[in-house]
């Protein structure tokens, strides 16, 4: 994904010329925690009425806060600040806002994928025999998940694959959009889980448990797994649901979805990986209404709490503020300190897989660290950074790079030289196989080149920072993006 070029930086609005726009075309609209609410300009296609009346039109519209793009729940329409903007004159000229737009050809033929392969799944309680089933229930750790919680969320198997199924319906008409895909991998003693998306992971916007979220539920719980939204809801009877992409990010456009909670709680995982990215959130998502579970050995995650014998709804009345005043004792410290000394190692920052040495240096890359690299023209520096990058990328952590030296066309082949591990010039063939895979890994690129106003590789920084939440950026090199006369000054 390639952030805005720099001849159009990204287009910024600020929530105050939003208000003024807003009451300026007489358009009603509420307050919400990450969102501006009106009626929707998408549901009414009457000319005769410049916009519906605030007491009639229920308020499906959610404007971003931040960067002032839009989603209409009711009909599904988005689009940027600019483009609501455009909508509005329309409507005042009397023209029917356009209809939502047939999907792109690759969407399509996603959706038919999944469609054959939601056909092909059986739904677990349907296997051949009990004892098929149970060995596939041990096999994903769900043995303690009800028929009834699978049946509710619609989880299905897929036999040939050995793939758990989680669907992805529409939140307007319950149609099939999407599929995620669960196999379990063992390596030696350890099992990993391998998740794959149709569509690819950057259009897969599935809040899984969606469909079963009254108009009247007021709290919610947020997970980073499917598996752990099921074992939740079963434990609770609490609304719960699953992130697209785990503790990686929160797309900015599900948050509309998430405006009608008074109370979130954030129960992403078992590590301080989940808790940093809870936290970066809670942000997103407004600090009074959020709280934060904890990982620690009596609050691991949900499916590992349901199937210790835990009791959740306790760990989740546990829960803490996200919120902190500008002021704190110890005391509201101390579980935080306790945590720290108890995860020394996660404590350290994320580790690279295959730089022991930089580990013993550095301890891991950790959040609001600089770290600068120096060495003489042609000694490898870029070389070395991007596999240093991509080592970090490979295990989730969401990265950007800003190449003002050399062009991202020449960065991305030699990321994905290392990514291969092999000279794709003399295999062609294998081209599209690593080409995906590279794509899926949460990897955006800046598309400066050469001297740059610091002030718009700033913007563009946080603006990726909001909506892919980067948590490490790579500035290659600091000269050529400062400028040779920027030298003699304090940079």
């Amino acid at each position: 994904d390639v952030l805005p070029s720099p001849e159009g930086p990204v287009p910024s609005v600020s929530i105050t010329e939003i208000r003024q726009y807003l009451r300026a075309q007489g358009i009603p609209f509420h307050d919400g925690y990450s969102c501006l609410h009106t009626p929707s300009l998408f549901t009414d296609g009457r000319e005769d009425q410049p916009l519906p009346p605030a007491a009639s039109a229920p308020y499906t519209l959610f404007i971003d806060k931040m960067t002032g793009s839009f989603l209409c729940t009711a009909t599904l329409a988005e689009g940027t600040w600019q483009d609501f903007q455009a909508n509005v004159e329309l409507r005042h000229r009397g023209v029917p806002p356009p209809s939502s737009e047939e999907p792109e050809e690759d969407t399509r033929r996603a959706r038919e994928d999944a469609r054959c392969i939601w056909d092909r799944a059986l739904p677990l309680w349907e296997l051949l025999d009990e004892d098929e089933t149970d060995k596939t229930k041990t096999m994903f750790g769900i043995s303690l998940v009800t028929d009834a919680t699978l049946k509710r969320f619609g989880v299905r198997y897929l036999r040939t694959a050995k793939s758990l199924v989680f669907p992805w319906f529409s939140p307007r008409d319950a149609t099939l959009k999407g599929l995620k895909l669960l196999r379990v991998e063992k390596k030696g003693d350890a099992v990993a889980y391998v998740e794959e998306t149709l569509p690819r992971f950057d259009s897969y916007r599935n809040l899984f448990g969606l469909p079963l979220i009254g108009r009247r539920d007021t709290e919610l719980v947020l997970t980073g797994w499917e598996l752990d939204a099921l074992a939740l809801h079963q434990a609770t009877g609490v609304a719960s649901l699953a992130l697209p992409r785990g503790a990686t990010c929160l797309p900015p456009a599900l948050l509309p979805y998430l405006e009608q909670f008074k109370r979130i709680t954030l129960w992403l995982g078992e590590d301080l990986r989940s808790w940093e990215a809870a936290k970066l959130f809670a942000r997103k998502l407004s600090l009074k209404r959020c709280s934060l579970v904890r990982p620690g050995d009596l609050q691991p995650r949900p499916l590992e709490a349901l199937n210790q014998g835990l009791n959740l709804t306790k760990i989740l009345r546990a829960a803490l503020p996200a919120s902190h005043k500008s002021i704190v004792s110890f005391r509201q410290l101390r579980e935080e300190v306790f945590g720290e000394l108890v995860n020394t190692e996660q404590v350290a920052g994320v580790k690279w897989a295959r730089f022991p040495e930089l580990n013993k240096l550095l301890k891991g890359h950790r959040r609001g660290e600089l770290t600068i690299f120096t060495g003489p023209t042609g000694s490898g520096k870029t070389t070395f950074i991007s596999e240093y990058a991509l080592d970090l990328c490979m295990q989730g952590v969401c990265t950007l790079w800003g190449s003002f030296e050399i062009n991202n066309v020449r960065l991305a082949k030699i990321m994905l030289t290392q990514f291969a591990a092999q000279r794709l010039e003399d295999q062609l063939e294998l081209y599209d196989e690593w080409a995906d895979r590279f794509e899926d890994l949460p990897l955006y690129f800046m598309t400066f080149h050469g001297q740059q106003n610091i002030k718009t590789v700033i913007d563009t920084m946080q603006h990726a920072v909001y909506m892919y939440d980067i948590t490490h950026v790579v500035v290659d090199n600091l000269q050529f993006m400062m400028g040779h006369e920027h030298l003699s000054v304090d940079r």
